[in-house]
Formats: structure tokens, sequence, C-alpha cells
């Protein structure tokens, strides 16, 4: 996907105003300025920001859909990193936005970069995922580059419920994240293929609950025979 098709797909996707596009644009010099001071993105995909970091962020928006019955339940985004894609969601949806950072200096770009666009939807928690107690369980969980599989749906699970929708960007070994999850989770799942990436994917899953302690050790020495 080349920058004039990212932005493109944006439009037709999501018929971006003005304004939005305004909101888009600021971010990314806001994210492009910063990376030279600290490594928000990886400077050989600096050149196809729009492409590599917007849109792919942009992407799990439709695959939210209306999992709350309203389309505006709390969306989660896991060690937030950058913004991405949490600022995107904030910036191209209404939803309410809590994204969960534990580096001090990231915390603080992205509190400037929510100041600066004025974007009253998001918010932005410094620490730890396990120390974060929210009063609601999230609509949506999503993770890009946070943790390993084994860990990461653990890490959170005191976040969602049984009607949560996880999206999880993968790399090209998706397959084997999602083999990983289902056996240590309970959980109903699909593989949404990426837009910008076609190595990559997207990991939906709902219904998420624990399987038997006894049931993963069982998978685990399974595994490993294996």
């Amino acid at each position: 996907m080349t920058e004039e098709e990212a932005r493109a797909w944006l439009q037709s996707t999501f018929d971006v105003s003005r304004e939005t596009w305004g909101r888009l644009e600021r971010f990314v010099e806001l994210l492009l300025a910063e990376s030279r001071n600290q490594n928000l993105i990886a400077e050989s995909t600096q050149s196809q920001v729009w492409a590599r970091h917007i849109v792919d962020s942009a992407q799990l928006l439709p695959l939210a859909g209306r999992a709350d019955g309203e389309g505006n339940g709390l969306w989660v985004d896991l060690g937030a990193g950058a913004g991405l894609p949490g600022i995107v969601v904030a910036i191209l949806s209404e939803r309410p936005l809590q994204m969960i950072e534990m580096r001090r200096k990231r915390v603080e770009f992205l509190e400037a970069v929510i100041a600066e666009l004025g974007l009253g939807n998001a918010q932005v928690v410094c620490g730890k995922v396990e120390r974060v107690a929210n009063a609601a369980p999230a609509a949506i969980i999503s993770a890009r580059a946070y943790a390993p599989m084994e860990r990461l749906l653990s890490s959170a699970r005191h976040l969602a419920d049984f009607s949560t929708i996880w999206l999880l960007p993968k790399g090209q070994n998706h397959q084997n994240e999602l083999a990983i999850a289902q056996q240590l989770w309970h959980c109903e799942a699909s593989i949404e293929p990426s837009i910008t990436a076609p190595d990559s994917a997207i990991l939906k899953l709902s219904h998420v609950r624990p399987r038997q302690a006894g049931h993963q050790r069982r998978s685990r020495k399974a595994g490993g025979k294996a």
C-alpha cells in the first residue's frame, strides 16, 4: 500500500472530515518529530507512516463493530507506546479510549498529543496493565506489540468480561499465536487479513475465558512432547 493509497482508503472507509484530516496530519507531525527524541517508530517505516502506522491502526475500527450494542463502549489499548492504534482510534471515532503505558516519556508524549488535538474521548494511564482497575469492563481491548500471547490475555483479563472483543494485530506467526491463545483459553476466534501487510493478520477473539488449570498443564506437556 502506497501513501496515496493509504489516504484514499481512510477517506473511503471513514469519510474523513477536514477537521479529522487536520488532526491526523498533526498527529503524524508530532509522531515523526518525537521519534527523533525517543524510539516511537522505526526509522525505516517513517517514509510510509500513513500506510505502516495510521492505516495499520485504523483498520481495527471496522472490526470493532458495535460490540456493546451501542458502538461507544470503552476501548482499552494495552502498551500504548506511540499511540498506535490508540490515538488513531480516538481521532476517527467517538469511543471513550483508554491507553495504558508504563514508560513515563511515552505517557508524557501521549498526554501532549491528547491536549494538542483536543481529544476529549481519550486518556492515558501510567502503570502496568495488571495494576489498572476500571469501574466497568472494556468493550474492546487492543494490543499492538505489547506482550507475547502467553502473557497478553492473562495480564488484562481483569479489564474484560465475556462480551469483550480482543483485537490483536500480529505478524507472520499469527497462526502460532492463535494456537497458543486457544491452548490456554476458551474463545471464539477469527483471523482477519491485514490490508497493510499480506503476511500479517488481526486476531479477533471474543468470549474469552480460562481453561481449567489441569487442562492447561496437560496441553503444555503434550505440546512440549510434540
